[in-house]
């Protein structure tokens, strides 16, 4: 099958790069020219624009930032107009968007999955990512071997949105677990205990998580680049499942405390940098100086 991958940032550069390892035929697009020039380093095929690679490929992953993001490339494919073409959505976007994107492209004779991810941009760069995959089995079915291609495991979680439900359910214990690996970091730091021993002694108790092992370690280098999280594109994360949470009346109270954490590295100008920078907020307010 030949892949389309629209967007190539963090995440979908990455499963761009391994679909290639894999032995896909793989094209690609993202607005910005220097993501391009690396998917062709990459072997793969950069594309001018999103219509480029919907012509030329039976199945598109799109990875996109933002809802306009995402309806510019629904408009793209309507326009390009490949029935019977796949189409996964990875990215973490409200249900309500997808729902809307799904109407355009099934009047376009298009199958729109739901199939966000779970994982860092650097699990990705390594291929260990979980596909959560909703919509119609059969595509899905037809799909695996391209999830495989670039995530260690795939499930099918029931009818199209599900995978987003998922997601949100699995980010709202990321946001808990890194500013709490972070608050942990700092005490022990604080504490006088060197953190690399953190890292090492508490990844292998009963404290620890996945978050913990996959952040800590950069707090403990205090490096936060390169991010595979920005705190910027974190920030609309959080806003997608409070609002979520909030129309289903959940209270989500240790979620919601972890907001002013991630506003605080935003303000501190940490956009840009891996959300642990989390770790670096807290460290100003304990006043500890490394």
């Amino acid at each position: 099958m030949h892949i389309g991958v629209i967007g190539l940032g963090i995440m979908g550069s990455a499963i761009a790069r391994n679909l290639v390892r894999a032995g896909f035929t793989v094209s690609g697009f993202d607005i910005d020219p220097s993501r391009r020039a690396g998917l062709t380093a990459d072997g793969g095929t950069a594309a001018p624009d999103a219509a480029a690679v919907a012509a030329a490929a039976d199945v598109v992953l799109t990875s996109l930032p933002s809802i306009a993001a995402l309806e510019q490339t629904v408009a793209a494919l309507v326009a390009t107009r490949r029935p019977g073409q796949i189409v996964c959505e990875l990215g973490t976007l409200p249900i309500e968007t997808k729902e809307a994107a799904r109407a355009a492209l099934d009047a376009a004779g298009i199958v729109l999955l739901d199939c966000p991810l779970s994982g860092t941009g650097a699990q990705a760069a390594t291929g260990d990512l979980v596909v959560l995959a909703s919509g119609d089995a059969a595509a899905c079915e037809r799909v695996a071997p391209v999830f495989a291609g670039f995530a260690r495991l795939t499930r099918h979680v029931g009818p199209f949105g599900n995978g987003m439900k998922m997601k949100m359910v699995a980010n709202l214990l990321v946001a808990i677990h890194n500013v709490a690996s972070a608050e942990a970091m700092v005490l022990g730091m604080k504490a006088g205990l060197d953190p690399a021993a953190i890292v090492d002694v508490i990844g292998a108790g009963a404290g620890t998580s996945r978050v913990f092992e996959l952040r800590a370690p950069l707090m403990a280098a205090g490096n936060y680049e390169p991010p595979t999280m920005k705190c910027d594109i974190w920030q609309k994360d959080m806003a997608i499942i409070g609002a979520y949470a909030a129309k289903l009346g959940v209270a989500a109270p240790l979620f919601a405390a972890t907001a002013p954490i991630y506003n605080a590295a935003i303000g501190q100008g940490r956009g840009g940098q891996d959300t642990a920078a989390v770790c670096a907020v807290l460290e100003a307010m304990a006043g500890l100086a490394r």
